[in-house]
């Protein structure tokens, strides 16, 4: 796979946000073009111009994407990447990194115009250092790719499976610091990382450190994991892999409520035990997509590795699943086929629903809390017709929770209905403690909420931020963070 895959139909090429973008004059354009290869466009540039995010799948439908590009640069070399910047930061015009535009909040918008930058073109598996267990990947390589190459030449796995895993990147994993379907075993790709190459604003090239447990001062790879474009590029990432794994085992099971079951998990995790899959669905979700009666609570475990983990584990997670009934195992393998279709999401968008999700974490103490506060704050915006949740990724202190939620407002009041569920969702969450995102990230959709969530970080993060791109004009609108372009509307 090379190329990005649109979200839903493309119906037209206007902006949604209203306001003048960051202009790019003809002379601008032909120094781009020297530097890397270009379009201007239109259909091209507006079709890079969006990703996964639910809202602008509605804006698709009516003949818009959020803000259209001036031109799109498709650079093949981190080299060509530095010269693109360089010349938007001499120019002082926005640039937007962007992979296989994935995202579902938004982050690889081109919020203020300017130039979006088309990262897939730098592809492939450089070097694989077997008995240390790393890979050198270049930052435009998709998922299944990396994966083929590791496993069908070297015996390897990185292990890291997100939902958007056949369109995604490694790049955007790094970027917007996913976790994938199997982090309790594996990690966030925080864990994966080991070290980064990126370009900096002006143009630099910078690579931290590969040794591991290093402690010649801060881990700087970790200052750009999770910055979402807004620090530096990055183009070249060094990941930690696992042998491929010997033996598997899986198992399903029943609790009378969700508190059971999150208690469950917690005891599971507390012992030490950590399954690659340990997913805990509340009763709704259970019945719509596990068979369930709309009372009982499922829970799916899947695990992977030498075989005498594995049946530890399976071990553990049987003797803390004692106040459950036994559930067929082939509710798992049901998960497995379906886990990362999201059909769902485009028809229901096609008929005028709401629909999205919101994943967070949250200390094992507050989780009860948290899905008590959201579900009544996100029932009780106007139109609202379900908001489920289900516990997917855990760690010995805390879990994510995954709500989803939808809505059928009239044709005038989507965006408006949008706005208020994720605005009474998101404030439920951090007045109970909760964080603000697991791995979806910030992008636009976020951003308003940045300031409560950090509080005195914010300041810091930009100061990182005036120190590395003075001029602003990374992924400008993102994260919670100023930029220079007043002319340009931050969303919403």
């Amino acid at each position: 796979m090379t190329a990005p895959t649109a979200p839903i139909e493309l119906t037209g090429h206007r902006d949604h946000f209203t306001g003048a973008a960051v202009p790019i004059d003809p002379a601008l354009v032909e120094r781009l073009r020297s530097a890397a290869p270009t379009t201007i466009d239109e259909t091209e540039t507006a079709e890079a111009s969006r990703d996964w995010w639910p809202l602008a799948m509605h804006w698709a439908l009516a003949g818009e994407v959020p803000r259209r590009a001036g031109a799109v640069c498709r650079p093949g070399s981190a080299e060509q990447v530095a010269a693109v910047l360089a010349i938007c930061n001499e120019a002082r015009v926005p640039v937007t990194a962007a992979g296989g535009r994935s995202g579902v909040c938004g982050a690889s918008v081109p919020a203020c115009g300017g130039v979006v930058l088309d990262l897939t073109g730098l592809a492939g598996v450089v070097e694989v250092d077997a008995e240390s267990g790393l890979v050198e990947v270049l930052a435009g390589t998709f998922g299944p790719d990396l994966e083929a190459t590791l496993r069908e030449r070297h015996g390897l796995s990185v292990g890291h499976y997100p939902q958007s895993f056949d369109i995604a990147t490694v790049g955007g994993w790094v970027a917007c610091r996913g976790a994938g379907q199997y982090s309790t075993r594996y990690g966030k790709i925080d864990d994966m990382v080991a070290a980064l190459e990126v370009v900096l604003a002006d143009g630099r090239v910078v690579r931290t450190g590969v040794a591991p447990a290093a402690a010649t001062g801060p881990d700087l790879a970790r200052l750009f994991i999770g910055a979402e474009g807004t620090l530096g590029v990055v183009t070249r990432v060094w990941l930690r892999t696992h042998p491929v794994p010997p033996a598997e085992a899986r198992a399903a099971w029943s609790f009378p409520d969700f508190e059971a079951g999150i208690q469950a998990c917690r005891r599971i995790l507390r012992r030490g035990a950590t399954p690659a899959v340990l997913r805990l669905y509340d009763a709704d979700e259970s019945q719509r997509g596990h068979g369930g009666d709309g009372t009982a609570c499922v829970l799916l475990v899947l695990d992977e590795g030498d075989a005498a983990l594995v049946e530890a584990t399976m071990r553990i997670v049987a003797e803390e699943s004692r106040s459950a009934m036994s559930a067929p195992v082939d509710l798992v393998e049901r998960w497995m086929q379906h886990r990362n279709d999201t059909s769902a999401l485009q028809a229901l968008t096609r008929k005028g629903f709401v629909v999205d999700t919101m994943e967070i974490a949250a200390p094992w103490s507050r989780l009860a809390t948290i899905v008590t506060d959201v579900r009544a704050a996100m029932l009780a915006v106007p139109h609202t017709r379900a908001a489920t949740c289900h516990l997917s990724h855990s760690y010995t202190d805390g879990s994510c929770l995954y709500f989803t939620f939808a809505a059928t407002p009239p044709a005038d009041q989507i965006e408006s209905t949008y706005v208020a569920l994720w605005d009474a969702g998101q404030h439920a969450v951090l007045r109970a403690g909760g964080n603000l995102s697991h791995h979806h990230g910030v992008g636009l959709n976020r951003a308003r909420f940045v300031p409560d969530a950090l509080g005195a970080e914010l300041a810091v993060l930009q100061a990182v931020k005036d120190a590395l791109d003075p001029h602003g004009v990374l992924n400008p609108a993102k994260l919670g963070l100023r930029h220079p372009f007043a002319e340009a509307p931050v969303w919403p």
